[in-house]
């Protein structure tokens, strides 16, 4: 990545407006504010049935100071796909057209019709804020809801892998596939702001890490130190995969470069009530597969 901002590079515009009826720290909204200030008001936004939409408020008002589009959940890829051949016909090319989706909207239901439109490579920015379960609808598992972790659906914690979005859409062979976690808002900045300025004309994918208070089971107020364990334990990593190739970056390449020491998984697991199920033997097995993970790394980038 290039040069990274600081904190006085970021626009002072607001696209989100004061008073949303997003929980109280909620970590999509601190991401979808730093996403939209990238993004600029040259926009255009479709959401599809999730939280998002708790956020927008209801019907004749919106949260956001931008055009926005409601879609059904199965929908967002081609929802975002109608707006930008209707935008080509008018001749605005200049306008980026956001598809603003959860995890279950991305992973699950939607995924067809975001594995259409980069199949077709749609210019559009498509964005995962991936709080790991659907939370609008009353905490149930998603295809992105991790092993072991508590949902209504899984009362006795989630017995399957979660599903590795970024890299099914990267086997896509779109250019820009990123990930990026909301705690680190000027890092998702950068990755935002880059998918709009560096690969326009084809599809572009960011999958956001997206702590949830009361799904996850934490305190409102310990939403960054959340988010932060889920990088600093290297469950969360950082990376871009640029016209295929993969590169870390941020806190993960710092972690591999030995700059920043790698915590125990165990403190992220312990810090969340839905991974109270979970084993001392299943934490020793994640962990063992993370510094293995963090050993390839190592090998390829240090």
């Amino acid at each position: 990545m290039s040069k990274i901002l600081k904190p006085k590079d970021i626009p002072e515009e607001e696209f989100i407006l004061s008073g949303t009826r997003a929980c109280s720290g909620c970590g999509l909204s601190l991401a979808y504010r730093f996403a939209l200030k990238a993004l600029g008001k040259n926009t255009i936004i479709t959401v599809p049935a999730s939280c998002s939409t708790v956020l927008h408020g209801m019907y004749p008002c919106a949260a956001v100071n931008l055009p926005m589009l409601n879609t059904a959940f199965e929908s967002t890829g081609a929802s975002a796909s109608g707006i930008r051949a209707a935008l080509n016909i008018l001749g605005k090319k200049d306008i980026t057209v956001l598809a603003w989706a959860g995890d279950g909207g991305t992973t699950d239901i939607g995924i067809q019709s975001l594995s259409g439109a980069a199949e077709r490579g749609t210019d559009i920015i498509y964005a995962c804020y991936d709080n790991e379960a659907y939370m609008n609808t009353g905490t149930q598992r998603s295809g992105s809801t991790p092993f072991g972790a508590y949902t209504t659906t899984t009362p006795s914690g989630k017995k399957q892998r979660r599903k590795n979005m970024p890299k099914i859409m990267a086997a896509h062979g779109i250019p820009y596939v990123a990930t990026a976690n909301a705690v680190y808002p000027i890092d998702l900045f950068q990755k935002f702001r880059r998918a709009k300025d560096e690969f326009k004309g084809d599809t572009r994918y960011i999958h956001i890490f997206s702590p949830c208070p009361p799904g996850w089971g934490f305190e409102p107020q310990d939403l960054i130190k959340i988010g932060k364990l889920g990088t600093e334990t290297g469950i969360w990593d950082l990376y871009e995969i640029i016209n295929g190739k993969f590169t870390l970056n941020n806190i993960t390449m710092k972690i591999v470069q030995g700059k920043i020491k790698r915590k125990p998984v165990v403190d992220y697991f312990r810090a969340q009530k839905r991974f109270n199920t979970l084993s001392n033997n299943a934490i020793r097995r994640i962990q063992e597969e993370i510094d293995k993970k963090f050993q390839e790394y190592e090998n390829s980038f240090a």
